[in-house]
Parts: structure tokens; sequence; C-alpha cells
């Protein structure tokens, strides 16, 4: 009888406990533009990230962590003098908090979320006809957007507006992103 009621216990429990907390895998499409003054020209380019997030449930609330590995890609050039591709890879990390918003019962939900973005580039490949130019290889952003959870998908749109200047050469250079995700939720 003992066994029973343990098991009754743990399995009440452990349903609760994925309630709680949720994690699992991610991949990302990210579209990257280039934000300066400095540069007569600039165009967003793409890339792709993958990863993983943990989310800890609170009623309405929740907070999100993500960590991954990102690759994001752009342009600029001056008239008449240079052009330069950026391809920078490297880690992603995110902290967010949300709110849902929306209930659609055992279906999922609704979501608002904002939080900070961290990107550190392991791999710079640049590619420019005159000199070339380094670049700040962490960048931080804050970030807004929507999600919404059905079953065990999570999907998202982020907008992420960088406040890091990546140029030291003394131009200013910083990134906006428009990222969307898709996540599946292990518990």
């Amino acid at each position: 009888m003992k066994r029973i009621i343990i098991s009754i216990l743990l399995c009440i429990s452990a349903n609760g406990f994925a309630q709680l907390i949720q994690f699992g895998p991610q991949v990302s499409y990210n579209i990257t533009s280039p934000i300066s003054d400095d540069f007569s020209s600039k165009s967003a380019g793409t890339g792709m990230g993958i990863g993983g997030f943990a989310r800890v449930n609170l009623l309405s609330f929740y907070g999100q962590a993500e960590i991954g590995y990102v690759k994001s890609k752009f342009n600029v050039s001056q008239t008449g003098i240079s052009e330069t591709e950026y391809e920078l890879t490297g880690t992603d990390a995110t902290i967010l908090a949300g709110l849902k918003v929306v209930p659609l019962g055992k279906l999922g939900n609704v979501r608002v979320f904002a939080g900070y973005n961290w990107k550190s580039y392991s791999n710079v490949k640049v590619n420019t006809n005159i000199n070339y130019i380094d670049i700040e290889r962490n960048n931080s952003s804050i970030l807004g957007g929507v999600g919404v959870d059905i079953w065990k998908l999570t999907f998202d749109y982020r907008y992420l507006a960088g406040f890091t200047d990546l140029d030291p050469s003394g131009r200013k250079l910083r990134t906006a992103v428009s990222n969307f995700s898709l996540g599946y939720k292990f518990l």
C-alpha cells in the first residue's frame, strides 16, 4: 500500500514539476541589419542559430535562459572607397522575462517578453576590398518579442537592438536583428 501511495505522489509531483520547468532545443533564423550613419550603403544579411532553452513558469509569468551558437551576416560600404562583408559566428546567450497574455488551455498560450542578449563572436570573417577592419567581439542587445506555445512547440519572434559599437576605429556600427525561432519542449 505504501508503494502505491508513494507512486501516486511521485506521478503528481512529476506532473507539477513538468509544468514548472521546461527545457529543450531550438533553432533560429535571423536577419541582421547594420545601423550606422558613417557608411553610405548598408545591407542586411541572414544567418542561422542552434541552441537550447530552459524556462521556469510561475502562473502567468515566466523566465527563460537560452544558450546557443549563431551566425550573422551583413554588408557596409563607402561609395567609391570600399565594401565590407561581415560574417560573424559565436556564442549567443539570452535571458528574458515574459507574460502569458492569451491562454489557449491545454493547447498552449500566447506570450510577450523582453530581455537581454549577449553575443561573443569567436570567428570573424571580414571580406573587404581595402584594409582589414577590426571588429568588437562582444555584442550586447536588448530585446522584445512575442511567442506562441502550441503543444510542445514554441514559436518566437524577437527584435534585438544592439547597443555595442562594433567598429573600434571611431565609426559607429551597431546591429538590429529580427529573429525567428522554433523550439521543442521535452517537458
